[in-house]
């Protein structure tokens, strides 16, 4: 039941056709952006992508970091956003003017040999960072991955020189109905693990799925999970029709 509750990646088609597309972009240190609205998988994906980059390291060498994932907090400042990439980094020397810090900030990423750095949650990202995070790639020669809503494309559009060095996107988009019940088949396999099977790919538990979804594969997640968790609490060995209901009525996107 506690496994439940946390967080599982499965590596699912989508995710392994989108981490194939991140490896061209990271070889051709070519940058780009990912859209999606939330709730569809992004940063997940993405995460799991920085994780499988194992970082390796020789006694009294810089860790090699072929790829950083950095999550962005509303209206990224310069100064915020060199401090957090060098508290990512362990780096110990965070205080300091922005020439400082900068200079800082790419004397780190050249001894770490980073390839990639991930932004996620991109579209919080203030002009003026978003311009060093241009920098970033022109002057690194790293990929710069600008992950975040169509919130985002405003975002860069508002700097031509941005907007040009980020014109390839990849688009995270919501599930149609045979993808939701592949995803749902998928999860009851492989995540929840009942004692017994709960066919929950039947019209009747698919047509509750999808409309309480709308195709948001983290909705999806959350609702299965916290069926499986109420089952198994009951002491029942499959997540009946009533009980999913009970769960989609609660959790539901749908306008009540």
């Amino acid at each position: 039941m506690r496994q439940l509750g946390r967080r599982r990646v499965l590596e699912l088609p989508q995710m392994v056709e989108f981490h194939t597309w991140l490896d061209g972009k990271r070889l051709a240190r070519q940058s780009c952006r990912v859209i999606g609205e939330s709730r569809t998988g992004k940063t997940v994906s993405c995460d799991t992508y920085h994780l499988k980059s194992k970082v390796t390291q020789r006694s009294g060498e810089a860790p090699i970091i072929p790829v950083m994932y950095w999550h962005c907090r509303e209206n990224l400042s310069v100064s915020s956003l060199f401090v957090g990439l060098l508290e990512s980094l362990q780096y110990q020397a965070t205080r300091g003017r922005i020439p400082d810090l900068r200079e800082r900030v790419y004397h780190v990423l050249r001894s770490c040999q980073v390839e990639m750095i991930i932004f996620d949650e991109a579209q919080r990202v203030s002009a003026q960072a978003m311009s060093e995070i241009r920098d970033l790639s022109d002057l690194l020669e790293i990929a710069v991955v600008l992950v975040g809503t169509d919130r985002l494309n405003a975002v860069i559009q508002r700097d031509e020189q941005v907007l040009y060095r980020f014109l390839s996107a990849y688009r995270f988009s919501r599930l149609g109905s045979e993808e939701l019940q592949e995803m749902t088949a998928l999860w009851e396999e492989h995540v929840l693990q009942l004692p017994e099977p709960s066919d929950l790919t039947n019209p009747k538990a698919q047509s509750l799925l999808l409309q309480a979804t709308r195709g948001y594969i983290g909705v999806l997640n959350q609702i299965l999970c916290e069926a499986a968790i109420r089952a198994l609490q009951r002491g029942q060995q499959r997540i009946e029709l009533s009980l999913l209901r009970q769960v989609v009525e609660e959790c539901s996107l749908a306008v009540k």
